[in-house]
């Protein structure tokens, strides 16, 4: 089989156990290939011995959820309990299922860079070298190869390149979108842990002095209107709007699936809550997958 050349994998249907086997040689990006996995939706199960791939496969089949799309991402280490990876891929799918092999390759002198950068030995290569040691591993997977329906040579990806094409071939679009949260807060409260961005609205009038809006929130219209109405108000929404849009094909690009972006005002009754709606609101006609959250609505 030739290396990948960019065709996707057919679409997951609705009610079906999608099944993913990832081999290949040590150093060539298993690990990446499984983190690309998990960040469309598979369940991956690492180093699972070869013996329990069928019993693995009907599990997944019977447990549905979660488990719908499983992978399994099979190493050297899995030799433990049988060397025979390419009998295991031909019992799986005389048993009905239909597993897409996965096979991470690269050149020698590719490996040999990356196992001498770390400092570790290839496991196979005993009292040899390294050079022996990636030998005897590709003699022991050539059938496998020969059986997978994507080779994926690494050899000249880095680590951002390699998990895009992974997500390509098998992320549902859902699944690879960056998905946007923007989140009130209060700043007596703290700013929250996981912000992306932080956002002041505490240089818009509050709320609060206004006796007809002070045990209202932000969530409800009087106070947005007369937050979203003050000087300022327009433009600072239509601003960050503009700042978000412009940075998350960067943050796709990068690995990055979910971003927070946290907007602050005094309490997080008032401002800060009509103007994540609002913003929330914008993102979303922009065309990106965004939600407002509200942490500190209801501690006054």
């Amino acid at each position: 089989m030739e290396p990948y050349a960019g065709t996707p994998a057919e679409p997951y249907t609705e009610g079906e156990t999608s099944l993913v086997v990832v081999t290949g040689l040590s150093g060539g990006g298993r690990s990446t290939v499984a983190r690309a996995l998990e960040n469309v939706g598979y369940y991956v199960v690492d180093n699972l011995p070869q013996a329990l791939m069928l019993d693995m496969a009907e599990l997944a089949s019977k447990a549905g959820g979660a488990a719908r799309r499983t992978a399994m991402v099979l190493d050297v280490r899995s030799r433990a309990f049988s060397t025979d990876l390419a009998g295991a891929i031909r019992e799986l799918r005389e048993r009905g299922f239909s597993p897409r092999v996965v096979f991470v390759d690269a050149d020698d002198e590719v490996l040999i860079r990356r196992f001498e950068s770390v400092r570790r030995s290839h496991p196979l290569q005993g009292d040899g070298r390294l050079a022996d040691g990636i030998a005897v591993e590709r003699s022991l997977l050539e059938e496998a190869r020969d059986q997978a329906d994507v080779i994926v040579d690494t050899s000249h990806l880095n680590v951002n390149q390699l998990r895009r094409r992974i997500e390509e071939l098998f992320g549902e679009e859902d699944a690879r979108r960056l998905r946007v949260t923007v989140l009130s807060f209060g700043f007596k409260y703290g700013l929250p842990p996981d912000a992306d961005f932080v956002l002041d609205a505490r240089f818009l009038p509050n709320p609060f002095w206004v006796p007809d809006l002070r045990e209202q929130t932000g969530r409800d219209t009087p106070v947005s209107e007369y937050v979203l109405g003050q000087e300022g108000a327009e433009a600072f929404v239509s601003a960050y709007a503009d700042l978000v849009s412009a940075t998350t094909a960067g943050f796709e690009r990068e690995g990055k699936r979910y971003l927070t972006v946290a907007v602050g005002c005094t309490g997080g009754k008032h401002r800060s809550v009509a103007i994540t709606e609002e913003l929330a609101a914008r993102l979303r006609q922009s065309g990106l997958a965004a939600n407002a959250q509200h942490r500190d609505l209801g501690r006054e």
